[in-house]
Parts: C-alpha cells; sequence; structure tokens
C-alpha cells in the first residue's frame, strides 16, 4: 500500500529529506532513498510499503532474542521489504536487501544474487493485526525479520492501536532510526532490541555502508532513559572483523556507562552467508572469550546466541550463582525466579514480567 511518509523535509526544485533514519537521505523528484521503500512523487515522499507483510509468525519472545521480557510469551511477528543498512551477511537478504520497483523503472525487480523474484506480500491492516494478535493469545506485536523503521508509519499505526488494545510491541533493530522518529513512536513501545554490530566506524563502514555508528549508541540510550523502554543488545561476533578485544571492551563497557549492568548482552555466533559465505563460523571460544569481557565490564547478565544447548545461554544469579532460568532452543525448561527474585538468596533480578507458561 502507497501512503504518504511522515517526518520528510520539503526542499528546493520538488526535492525532499528523509528523516525516518539516520542517513536522512535527500530524495530528487521520481528517485528512492537508500533503503528503496520510500519515493518522492512530485516533490512530496511516500512510503510503498504500508502493511506490505512478507514475513508472519508467532514466536517466542526468547527468539529475538529477549530474555529478561515476559519469559515464554509468544509474539506476532511480522516483517516487510528492504532495509537501510543491507549488511554483506544479512540472513533474511530475501526479504531485506530487497529493491522496491521505482514507479519510472520498467525493469523488473531482482534480488542481489539475480537468483530469485519477490515472493508475494499480503497487506493487513493495523486493526486485522491487532486481531491476529488477541485471537492467538500473543502478548504483542513484535516488528523483526528486517528492520522496523523501514516501515515506520505502519508500525507507529500498529502499536498505538495495540497499545490501546492493552497488547506491547517491540522493535528488533540495528537502532539507525533518527531521534525524532524513536520520539513519535516511543511511548508505543515496550522494548527496544538493538544491534550493536561493532565499535568502530571502519566496521560499520565495511558492514552496512554507515559511516558513523555512534547515532545508534545516543538513539539507544535515549530509549531507555528518555522512553523506558527495556533494552536488550545483540553483537553477532565476526571472525577477523568484529571479534578483537578493542571493539568487544568497548562494546560491553558502554553498554554498562550507559544502560547499567543489569542490560542483557548476547554474543550471538556468525554463520556464513551471503557475501561473507567465505568465513568460518564464531569459534565458541571466542564467544566465551566476549563472555568473560562482558562479565569483566560489569555486566551481571552476557548470554551466547546461536550456540544452543551451551551453558551459558541460561541466567544464573549474579549473587549466589544458582541456575535462575534453563533454556533449549528458545524453549524454558526452569525457572526459578518469583516475585523478581532468586528464589535461593532473594536478590532481585532484572526481568520484566514473570514466566508466562502455556
Amino acid at each position: 500500500m502507497i501512503k504518504e511518509a511522515r517526518l520528510y523535509k520539503k526542499l528546493k526544485n520538488k526535492s525532499v529529506q528523509c528523516n525516518i533514519c539516520q542517513r536522512r537521505c535527500i530524495i530528487s523528484k521520481g528517485k528512492m532513498g537508500y533503503c528503496f521503500t520510500r519515493e518522492n512523487r512530485d516533490g512530496k515522499l511516500y512510503t510503498l510499503i504500508y502493511g506490505e507483510v512478507s514475513t508472519r509468525h508467532i514466536a517466542p519472545i526468547e527468539i529475538k532474542p529477549l530474555f529478561h521480557f515476559y519469559p515464554g510469551s509468544k509474539w506476532l511477528s511480522l516483517g516487510t521489504l528492504g532495509c537501510n543498512f543491507r549488511c554483506l551477511g544479512c540472513q533474511n537478504w530475501e526479504i531485506a536487501h530487497y529493491k522496491i520497483k521505482n514507479q519510472n523503472s520498467p525493469k523488473e525487480n531482482k534480488f542481489p544474487t539475480g537468483q530469485a523474484k519477490l515472493k508475494s506480500t499480503e497487506y493487513i491492516s493495523p486493526e486485522e493485526v491487532v486481531r491476529l494478535a488477541k485471537e492467538n493469545g500473543c502478548k504483542g506485536l513484535s516488528f523483526t525479520y528486517n528492520e522496523p523503521t523501514i516501515w515506520f508509519e505502519y508500525t507507529l499505526d500498529c502499536a498505538r492501536l495495540a497499545k490501546k488494545e492493552g497488547l506491547l510491541s517491540n522493535y528488533v533493530t540495528n537502532g539507525y532510526i533518527t531521534k525524532e522518529a524513536l520520539d513519535m513512536i516511543g511511548p508505543y513501545l515496550a522494548a527496544f532490541r538493538v544491534d550493536i554490530k561493532g565499535f568502530s566506524n571502519k566496521f560499520y563502514r565495511w558492514l552496512a555502508n554507515v559511516d558513523d555508528f555512534r547515532g545508534i549508541l545516543e538513539v539507544t540510550k535515549r530509549a531507555k532513559d528518555k522512553w523506558r523502554m527495556h533494552v536488550e543488545i545483540v553483537t553477532n561476533i565476526i571472525p577477523g572483523h568484529s571479534d578483537d578485544e578493542e571493539q568487544l571492551k568497548g562494546i560491553a563497557t558502554w553498554i554498562y556507562k550507559n544502560l547499567g549492568e543489569d542490560t542483557p548482552w548476547h554474543v550471538t555466533r556468525f554463520i556464513p552467508y551471503l557475501q561473507l559465505s567465505h568465513l568460518s563460523p564464531t569459534p565458541v571460544a571466542t564467544l566465551e572469550k566476549a563472555q568473560g569481557i562482558g562479565r569483566e565490564a560489569g555486566l551481571k547478565f552476557v548470554y551466547l546466541g546461536n550456540v544452543p544447548g551451551h551453558e551459558l545461554e541460561n541466567t544464573y544469579c549474579p549473587r549466589c550463582g544458582k541456575l535462575l532460568i534453563k533454556r533449549l532452543n528458545y524453549s524454558i525448561l526452569e525457572y526459578h525466579i518469583k516475585n523478581g527474585k532468586c528464589t535461593y538468596c532473594q536478590e532481585s533480578i532484572s526481568i520484566v514480567g514473570g514466566f508466562i507458561r502455556e
């Protein structure tokens, strides 16, 4: 569905500046922004993907991953097309790297490899999304699979309606949203799961063509401080690129100083894919080293991801060391927290909401 975009500025000669993400694209008449989902039509900016759902599932919160936010709950998870990053090793490239066809281009759209055509999308109204979530016993809506900022107008309408109907919403995001867009949707998001992919401009430039990653840090801190969102951080560690001690220490220290010692940090295993298929998966020893760096920096909860069955995907009491939450493949096998406290030593554990059992 085509709809006039929010947060853009009209410029001379019918050009516009999009202010949804930090690229702040200046788009000439008849052209599209970096994400290939927003088009300047005669001096007005339009989103081309309002309500166009490419992927939807009922999924556990743990798969986001969000480990300290209503454990065991299920969410109606939605994705669309396009991305403002298009990372080299994207696991969801079929939808995230897709470029919507420009109205002035007669050529059929292709994926980056030229091997596949667009899978069909379905239009789902915000009202229908909320109805589906309630009908399926979901705690709320999760905007995920590709960058949720891409269809900001739709996620805003959905999250606003969801809140009115007693549901929650969360973003699984690269954090490159602008401050003004964050402030517009801030009252309606309960959780913000952010990728901090590395800790240098050189790395971000290589991976996603982003010149300055510091804006991601500023927005993430703003989500927590101004809007009181629950925040968890993920770092997918790419061998030879984001596995050096300097970057890992930088991320861990920044989380500790700016988000707090209770903020979960997920260090996840890179799986070779797309343009990074020639690399090797992250050694488990590297992930364990990163976990140690996080703990040395003062973080209480550092988890390993993409290593099913590893003991460090569980939650342990930071005081007595007892196992509090045992996980396996996004399922909770044991849960020993009551009224927000360790059942063994009564240490307060920073988890939003109690365990939701099916």
